[in-house]
Formats: C-alpha cells, sequence, structure tokens
C-alpha cells in the first residue's frame, strides 16, 4: 500500500466488512453510476482514522446489491479487517459527467441557501433521499427541509457555493 498526497476526492462505496477468509470485502455502494467500477483500477482508501491509502482492485462483482471486493495486498480476514468502515475514493477529477441541471450530493453540500429575495436562510448539510422529491436539509437558526426541485429551487451555483429559493407559502412556516 502507497501513501498519497491528499486531494479533493469522492467517495463511491464504503467497506462493511471482510467476506471470507481470503481479503474480499463487503462494500455499500454510494455512487448512481455502480458501472463505473468496470474500468476502475486503482481507488484510494480513506479510513476513519488514518492515512489515504491507494489500493489496485483485483477483482469485483455484485452480489445481493453489494459489492464484493479483493484489493492487491489484502490477502488475509485481520488484513481486509483494518479496512472496516473506511471510503473507496477517487480523484473528483474523475468523477462521472453529469447533465448541467445535474449534481453530485457532495457538490451540494456546504452550499448556502438565500430565498431569491436575499434572506440567507442556511447551509445545506446533505441532500436527504426519500423516494420522491429529494430534500435539501438546511442548517440555520433551525433546521429546515426544502424540496429539491426546479419550482423551489430555481438557481443552483455550485461554483459560488449558493443556493436560491422561491419557497411556496407555508414551507419555511414551523
Amino acid at each position: 500500500m502507497s501513501k498519497i498526497d491528499p486531494e479533493a476526492l469522492v467517495a463511491i462505496a464504503r467497506i462493511v466488512r471482510p467476506r471470507g477468509l481470503k481479503g474480499e470485502l463487503f462494500a455499500e455502494v454510494l455512487t448512481d453510476f455502480p458501472d463505473r467500477f468496470e474500468g476502475l483500477t486503482e481507488v484510494i482508501i480513506v479510513p476513519p482514522k488514518d492515512n489515504r491509502t491507494q489500493l489496485k482492485i483485483d477483482d469485483f462483482r455484485f452480489q445481493n446489491e453489494r459489492l464484493v471486493l479483493k484489493f492487491a495486498g489484502i490477502d488475509s480476514v485481520e488484513a481486509a479487517e483494518s479496512l472496516r468502515d473506511a471510503e473507496i475514493c477517487i480523484p473528483e477529477s474523475e468523477a462521472v459527467s453529469l447533465e448541467e441541471d445535474e449534481f453530485f450530493d457532495w457538490q451540494l453540500e456546504g452550499c448556502r441557501v438565500e430565498t431569491v429575495d436575499g434572506e440567507f436562510l442556511g447551509t445545506v448539510r446533505e441532500l436527504m433521499r426519500t423516494g420522491g422529491t429529494e430534500l435539501l436539509v438546511v442548517e440555520g437558526e433551525r433546521e429546515l427541509l426544502i424540496p429539491f426541485a426546479d419550482a423551489i429551487c430555481p438557481e443552483v451555483d455550485i461554483e459560488k457555493k449558493l443556493i436560491l429559493v422561491d419557497p411556496p407559502e407555508g414551507l419555511l412556516e414551523f
């Protein structure tokens, strides 16, 4: 395992636990593009309390909606266990290209949220997926859940880290 320099990373999976005795790992897929593992040969592992490490993927497959991975040099259950809860990342520059009006969750996190009239509401903590319209979880004076829909969020400027909202009557009431 080689150490790498810090850079902007995108998490595409999270290691859940070892699988078997030969160093295989179960991972939870975090990307909306699981087919991106097809051409992937190396990833960056970011453990919760350790340094980033670059690892070569020897093999991968999907099993019951989970990813099974085998990394070069990880050949025992003990070595695999040391990677538990680590994120599997790629450089931001290798992220899948999206359409102009599509965004990654990590791009929205940290954006300032203001009304179209200029009232500051807070900062996006996360994008909550509910099965319907996603919700922006906005931390400000109080936590707000704002539907991430074109009609309510008419402007999203990732470069300026700003989302303008035009809330319908009652949305910001509690």
